[in-house]
């Protein structure tokens, strides 16, 4: 992958709309603003109010995407920064391929409350025995975090880095279901299979109706007869596994990206977690990180700046020999175009910044004082900067800008 290079995915996500506009909502608004401009979406596009209408099936689904995305506070500082670029799979992991009706009722279930019929506490599982839909738990993999190095080479390319992970993996021996072979599942008896349970509680205000997950169960709607014995009926187990995780060029220290799935395997054939990968730098030998740009100090002597000379200066992609000018001043900043680091969204790189310092000598022997001496009281070597000559800040400002 080259540094000019752009996800996959990047051109397809530019044709999603504005999460703040699905909501309906400023880029300044609350976290409570929010789930409350979302909870109106969810409610007039759900299905049970829609039936068979695929438009508002779709419009269901994106509102529950940017809800995903925005009530999440480290998602929501990405997509603010990226956009939608920030939210692929090579960047932070976001609902880019669509969020599916199970993981919208098992992560925003509780946001419906009673507004149809019980709500959707879990994952929606069809229907219970009444005809209507049940809320039976979908279980949900915990997110995996893991630190990679990378040095400004691997920066400048891409590169691919194959990483140890022990996790929790799906069990080989019952396939995920927690169930020892030929072992049945039947109903749970407490919730009669909808996953909750619902108490009726006198009081003196009345009687009060309250649902809860089945202690049972545990909000599954069904339980085991006979239990796997390599995983004790949760159907994960822990092994190493190796992952592949391909880095995008440009990153920068701190930036998060996510592996959609990579995380911990859920209990009985839940939806997976997710693989977060925190980016971290290797300092460079030599250069020094800005942005896109790189900086580099580079020492010359007197006689080399007064007469002008050649020098080599490293690159990331080997030497480069740049030319010295004579009456060079110390604190001249030569560019080298498109010698620095792409950037993660845009194309072209930045530049190599060789700030020029001229070494001044600790000590002198007795022939050199002399010698010094003579040059001291000639009228050439007395300091005449130029009037319009600019400031070293001022010189630095224009290189940054």
């Amino acid at each position: 992958m080259r540094g000019s290079s752009l996800p996959t995915n990047l051109f397809s996500e530019m044709s999603k709309r504005d999460y703040y506009e699905v909501l309906g909502v400023s880029r300044n608004a609350k976290p409570e603003e929010i789930k409350k401009a979302y909870r109106q979406k969810a409610l007039k596009y759900h299905p049970d109010k829609n039936p068979g209408d695929a438009s508002a099936e779709a419009k269901f689904k994106e509102a529950a995407e940017a809800y995903e995305v925005l009530s999440n506070p480290e998602k929501k500082s990405r997509y603010d920064q990226f956009g939608h670029a920030g939210m692929s799979n090579n960047f932070g992991g976001g609902y880019g391929r669509g969020m599916s009706m199970d993981d919208i009722f098992s992560q925003f279930g509780d946001i419906f409350g009673d507004a149809f019929g019980g709500g959707f506490g879990g994952g929606f599982s069809g229907f219970g025995s009444s005809g209507r839909r049940t809320s039976r738990r979908v279980n949900k993999g915990s997110n995996l975090r893991i630190k990679v190095k990378l040095s400004l080479e691997d920066i400048l390319n891409g590169a691919e880095k194959k990483i140890k992970v022990n996790k929790y993996v799906s069990c080989s021996s019952c396939k995920g279901t927690g169930a020892k072979d030929g072992s049945a599942f039947r109903s749970c008896s407490t919730c009669g299979g909808a996953g909750r349970v619902t108490r009726v509680t006198n009081t003196f205000l009345g009687q009060m109706q309250t649902t809860s997950t089945c202690p049972n169960c545990g909000g599954e709607g069904q339980t085991i007869e006979d239990k796997c014995s390599s995983c004790y009926g949760n159907g994960i187990v822990k092994e190493e596994e190796v992952i592949s995780i391909n880095i995008p060029a440009g990153v920068q220290e701190g930036m998060q990206l996510a592996l959609s799935g990579k995380g911990n395997a859920a209990p009985r054939g839940g939806i997976p977690g997710d693989l977060i990968v925190l980016v971290e730098e290797i300092p460079h030998e030599k250069l020094i990180r800005d942005n896109m740009n790189l900086l580099y100090d580079h020492h010359i002597s007197f006689p080399q700046a007064a007469l002008g000379t050649s020098i080599e200066v490293p690159t990331l992609e080997g030497k480069a020999r740049i030319k010295i000018e004579p009456g060079t001043q110390a604190g001249k900043v030569l560019r080298l175009k498109g010698k620095g680091l792409p950037s993660v969204n845009a194309y072209g790189r930045g530049d190599l910044l060789v700030n020029i310092n001229i070494w001044t000598p600790q000590s002198v022997s007795q022939e050199e004082k002399d010698m010094l001496q003579k040059l001291q009281e000639s009228d050439n070597f007395v300091p005449r900067p130029k009037k319009n000559e600019k400031s070293f800040f001022e010189r630095m400002k224009d290189v940054f800008n």
